[in-house]
């Protein structure tokens, strides 16, 4: 039995907004490293992303969840099979244009615009568009016209869920799901999620503790279910340094 597993959203999470550094968690980053403690990256990004980040971070073999709950990454494993990506884009394009053309999707941009407007570098940016499982992308239209354009897609089993920056379409499986996949597999006796925008919230509430770290630069999580008996909690911070301030107060509380 593992006595405690973490799991961590990127972006706007362990992740700083603007600069997408993690420096200001490195103390609580230490201190997990120290205990032992699986942490797994829990984020919107692909395969191909992740595994660039997991090894700065030194992650071993802990698999992570990648596009948004959509796929497992595992270390060393074989590359995944990208058909559900593909079937997203031909749903996509079989959508009349009245409600297509609003939705601009990754497999809509170039390396160079999914830089200017994630602020990636060029190579980071390529690394995003490698996708297998799910499609972001920036919403143009009227409120309306994205309900009626999730509802078409909807027919066609996909679902749409907002994050911090995008609108991105699925097969329908969340970061929850992953959650309940990886908790399982390590024999997790708790688990403690944090995220900052709206497409964690499954996440932090099938965790044993959600933590929503404040969020500066979106829409951020309304209140939730569980913030009143302190199952789910708020950090004053945001980003990496929130990060770290919930990490080590949970680890100084359960210290052994």
């Amino acid at each position: 039995m593992t006595e405690l597993v973490v799991f961590s959203d990127l972006d706007g999470t362990l992740l700083d907004h603007e600069n997408y550094s993690y420096a200001p968690a490195q103390p609580a980053l230490d201190a997990l490293a120290a205990r032992g403690i699986p942490l797994i990256l829990a984020t919107s990004k692909t395969a191909a992303e992740v595994a660039v980040l997991h090894k700065a971070l030194n992650l071993g073999h802990w698999p992570a969840i990648v596009e948004n709950g959509a796929g497992i990454y595992r270390p060393g494993a074989r590359g995944a099979d990208a058909a559900p990506y593909t079937a997203i884009r031909t749903a996509l394009d079989a959508l009349p244009a009245d409600l297509r053309d609003p939705f601009t999707g990754f497999g809509d941009m170039t390396d160079a615009e999914v830089a200017q407007i994630t602020g990636l570098p060029l190579a980071s940016a390529k690394r995003a568009r490698q996708r297998q499982h799910s499609e972001p992308g920036l919403w143009h239209g009227t409120d309306a016209a994205r309900t009626a354009f999730l509802d078409a897609l909807a027919e066609q089993g996909l679902h749409g869920r907002s994050g911090g920056r995008f609108l991105t379409l699925s097969h329908g499986r969340t970061k929850a799901d992953g959650l309940q996949e990886i908790a399982t597999e390590l024999d997790a006796r708790r688990t403690l999620a944090l995220g900052d925008a709206p497409n964690d919230t499954d996440m932090l509430q099938a965790a044993d503790i959600g933590v929503i770290v404040r969020n500066d630069h979106g829409p951020g999580i309304p209140d939730l279910p569980g913030e009143a008996q302190g199952t789910i909690r708020r950090t004053t911070r945001s980003g990496p340094s929130g990060w770290a301030e919930a990490v080590l107060a949970i680890l100084n509380h359960t210290k052994d």
